[in-house]
């Protein structure tokens, strides 16, 4: 028993052992398996080793922890920028949303987030498959923030570098959307031409690039493009709102091309897919025109149509929209009148667009350029238009450019229109004067109290205001802080009595007198004034005293109105015929001009004018030839009238330079008969080129080496109220110095204070410090602040012998210019001219800079020294001159004078 106790306690502690080493050795398994993890997880961490279990680690955490978030962001940013886009509906949608600054702005910090995410994803995790997705999010936070240069670099590198082919063709196009953003046509033409090549392009691929082609081709205003491209995209659309989009846009644009049968099966297929409300309007309205209303020959049905919109509560914020396609019908019903009324009255709708206000306005001044050729009245709703549409539109763009003529034209009209009036008031009497004062001020407040009026809201027709009416207490009418006519008139009458003056009390007014009267120079009155609408109202009256101070009353003020008549008169003669194609009126002004001023400057020109006029308008030009020959046989304008068969444009320009240099010579060869000829044969050859001014001149230094000195002085004194060039005129005056008494000198001086422009009045005072002179025969201008490109001029040789030029130049700006973002393109000059063209350089030195440089460093195999040679750098305004005249060589000379 004992002996089976001990055994029994032996066996216990050797259980207790057994289960104590099995303890001891499960917790050392455990521990070696977390070294093992933990020793693997440190050795995948590793962007250095590319491993299995590193590849995984650096895929797993590059994809969600950097790439997920940066993606997320960016969408955010793009989701929001089409939130915050007002579609115009009335318009033929873009394909794209246009980004708005504005919103990129208000998220910088979320693509700046983006951008840090995506970095580190490709710092972090060299390794990884998801470092050229990273790269391409960097591609598309710089082209949201419009570094395009850096965006481009992105899309570029993807391309060339990532495995993913799915990735490439989207980096692709991407890169194609910049090109066509920054309209370089021949880079995106052969992405196009790439991808067409291109096999197993992704349906989602395949979506933006139809959609990108459409933005191709609507950039190009090729509508049919823009069509059979959205027709490709939108099978591949992702979901049915990008559908509906589409759809709406296909119908827009077979609208506007006549398919009507077309746009309205589109309209109906934009109604899918639960569009906005606002959308869904548009399509019903749109699709009822093409079916119903265009062809319907039921009037009424058709007004009915509109008023049912109209009515509509669901429409309340688009009353102007359905008033305004109202207009547009009844317009294409030829009721000009009723148009009018209907444009206007949907001016003063409430909506929800601001630009349609800024369409209202421009069709208005459209129908009054038609149908009245009422130019004020058109730049005016012009002006009004511009209000309301964003500056950076197209729509605002053009209507800019039609607006500079027609400001011109208001602006003399109403010059012409003031100073007569103000002419005729200065010739009556005192009393005839007041008078018209007096009658002014009351038409004002006859117009005041009209526009109180206007503004009255009805009353009410309730029965309280029924029984009132009876006992003659209508409280509109009885209360005077509530009528606002009774209000206008009584602020009115009481500054007719007593003048704008505060009201006070008795004891007040009393008191104002007595101070008055003893201490005049003391000013006492009560700080009380009339209350603030009565104070508005008295704002828009003149006093008697204000008006007739505006009347010219001494022989300088006259003479100046005259002055500013007759230029109003001669400019509104040329403008009515040069740009809008107006003869009768033309011809109307500037006889006008030479009728009530005689001895006008401009009379040489105005003759021409006429001449031109009556010739277009089968009348008596004849009578122009005569004027011209016999009143200024030495005009140019008189050349021409004689030779209206004369040459003219560049050629004529290149002969009548060759005509003067001949005569220039020999001027100061001292052969003043030769000289005289040489100057005539040209002007009767070549009459109004941009050398007739010096070929003019120097017949005039000719007549002072020819002539009497009072015949010398004549002509100088006629060259200079008839030349524009102010360079020319200040020679002239020089010349003419010292031909003048004292008393004519002080006369001449106020003259030359002649407005030019301040730009190159600064850029020619620079080149004069700087001992820089522009040849005076050069159509280019010195402007050294201003922004400047290099040009390498090839002829077509030499363009194709150089078949790396562009490589080596981009080689070149990385290695020599690494910060100054430089682009390289290439065009053609002329069928024979190649140009190569560096660019920006914000100033003339910048562009020297470079241009020694290039002249000391760039190799380029192929690149003749003789192409390196006729290298130069131009502003931007000499360029335009440039492609103008396609003559580099005149260039050439203007550049080695003043910039080598």
């Amino acid at each position: 028993m004992v002996r089976f106790g001990l055994y029994g306690r032996s066996v216990s502690k050797l259980k207790s052992l057994f289960w104590y080493s099995n303890w001891v050795n499960s917790e050392m398994r455990r521990f070696s398996g977390l070294a093992v993890v933990i020793v693997i997880f440190i050795g995948a961490c590793s962007s250095e080793r590319n491993t299995f279990t590193n590849r995984a680690f650096h895929n797993l955490t590059s994809h969600f922890n950097a790439y997920y978030l940066a993606d997320v962001k960016i969408r955010d940013v793009e989701k929001q920028v089409f939130l915050n886009y007002k579609e115009d509906f009335t318009q033929v949608l873009p394909v794209f949303i246009p980004i708005d600054s504005a919103t990129i702005q208000q998220n910088k910090e979320k693509l700046d987030s983006a951008r840090e995410l995506s970095s580190k994803a490709i710092d972090w995790h060299r390794i990884a498959k998801w470092v050229d997705d990273s790269y391409y999010l960097l591609g598309k936070i710089d082209y949201l923030q419009a570094q395009q240069d850096d965006a481009l670099n992105a899309f570029k590198y993807v391309n060339s570098n990532s495995k993913d082919k799915a990735l490439r063709h989207k980096a692709l196009i991407s890169l194609l959307h910049l090109y066509i953003d920054r309209r370089e046509y021949e880079q995106a033409n052969f992405t196009i031409d790439y991808l067409s090549k291109e096999t197993g392009i992704s349906e989602e691929n395949r979506f933006q690039l139809f959609k990108t082609l459409a933005y191709y081709y609507e950039s190009r205003t090729d509508a049919n493009g823009v069509i059979g491209a959205l027709d490709r995209a939108v099978g591949y659309a992702p979901d049915k709102k990008e559908k509906s989009r589409i759809n709406f846009i296909l119908a827009q644009r077979y609208q506007r091309e006549g398919l009507d049968a077309l746009a309205y099966d589109y309209y109906r297929k934009s109604l899918e897919g639960n569009p906005p409300y606002e959308r869904s309007f548009f399509a019903m309205l749109y699709a009822q025109q093409v079916a119903e209303l265009n062809a319907s020959k039921d009037l009424r049905k058709v007004r009915n149509y509109y008023d049912g919109l109209y009515k509509d509560s669901k429409n309340s914020d688009l009353k102007d929209v359905v008033v305004y396609e109202r207009a547009l019908f009844e317009e294409k019903q030829g009721d000009i009148p009723l148009t009018l009324d209907l444009l206007h009255q949907a001016a003063k709708e409430p909506g929800s667009n601001p630009r349609l206000k800024g369409y209202i306005y421009q069709k208005l001044a459209e129908i009054n350029l038609r149908e009245f050729k009422d130019f004020r009245a058109t730049k005016y709703y012009l002006d009004s238009a511009l209000t309301f549409i964003r500056e950076d539109d197209p729509t605002a763009l053009s209507i800019r450019e039609q607006k500079k003529t027609l400001d011109q034209y208001v602006f003399h009209v109403e010059r012409i229109q003031l100073n007569d009036s103000l002419t005729m008031i200065a010739g009556l009497s005192p009393e005839e004067q007041q008078t018209i004062a007096q009658n002014f001020i009351a038409a004002e407040e006859e117009r005041l109290i009209r526009e109180a009026k206007a503004k009255e809201p009805p009353k009410n027709s309730n029965i309280f205001n029924n029984l009132l009416a009876f006992s003659g207490r209508d409280p509109g009418a009885s209360f005077y802080f509530d009528n606002g006519v009774a209000m206008q008139q009584g602020a009115i009458e009481f500054s007719r009595v007593w003048g704008n003056r505060p009201i006070q009390d008795n004891w007040r007014r009393r008191s104002a007198i007595f101070q008055t009267t003893i201490q005049p120079q003391q000013s006492t009155g009560s700080t009380d004034s009339l209350s603030p609408s009565e104070n508005q109202i008295l704002a828009g009256l003149p006093s008697i005293e204000s008006l007739l101070a505006k009347i010219p009353n001494t022989p300088e003020q006259i003479s100046l109105l005259n002055s500013e008549l007759e230029e109003s008169y001669f400019e509104l003669g040329k403008l009515l015929y040069f740009d809008l194609k107006e003869i009768k009126p033309s011809i109307n002004y500037l006889e006008t001009l030479i009728r009530d001023y005689p001895t006008t400057t401009r009379k040489p020109e105005a003759y021409y004018l006429l001449y031109l006029g009556q010739k277009d308008s089968k009348g008596n030009f004849e009578q122009y030839i005569n004027r011209l020959n016999r009143e200024y046989p030495e005009s140019q304008y008189t050349y021409s009238v004689n030779n209206p068969n004369a040459a003219s444009g560049n050629l004529a320009a290149l002969e009548s330079s060759k005509g003067y240099e001949r005569a220039y010579n020999a001027y100061y060869g001292g052969q003043y008969q030769e000289a005289q000829q040489l100057i005539r044969t040209t002007l009767e050859a070549y009459p109004l080129t941009r050398n007739t001014e010096k070929l003019l001149l120097l017949d005039v230094m000719v007549i002072g080496k020819l002539e009497s000195r009072d015949r010398f002085k004549s002509r100088l004194e006629s060259y200079i109220a008839n030349t524009k060039d102010e360079a020319l005129v200040s020679l002239a005056r020089n010349m003419l110095r010292p031909l003048l008494s004292s008393d004519e000198l002080a006369a001449l001086a106020p003259k030359e204070s002649i407005a030019i422009d301040s730009t190159q009045l600064l850029a020619d005072k620079a080149a004069e410090n700087t001992g820089k002179v522009v040849p005076a025969d050069s159509p280019y201008k010195l402007n050294e602040s201003q922004t400047h490109i290099f040009v390498i001029a090839l002829t077509r040789t030499e363009s194709e012998n150089a078949k790396n030029l562009l490589a080596d130049l981009e080689n070149f700006h990385s290695k020599s210019f690494p910060n100054a973002r430089l682009r390289t393109g290439n065009m053609n000059m002329t069928q024979e001219n190649a140009i190569y063209i560096i660019s920006p350089f914000s100033n003339a030195e910048k562009a020297k800079e470079y241009y020694l440089k290039f002249s000391e460093e760039f190799k380029s195999e192929g690149l003749q020294e003789s192409a390196r040679t006729n290298s130069f750098f131009i502003s931007i305004e000499n360029f335009q001159t440039l492609n103008k005249t396609k003559n580099t060589e005149e260039y050439l000379t203007f550049f080695r004078t003043l910039y080598k």
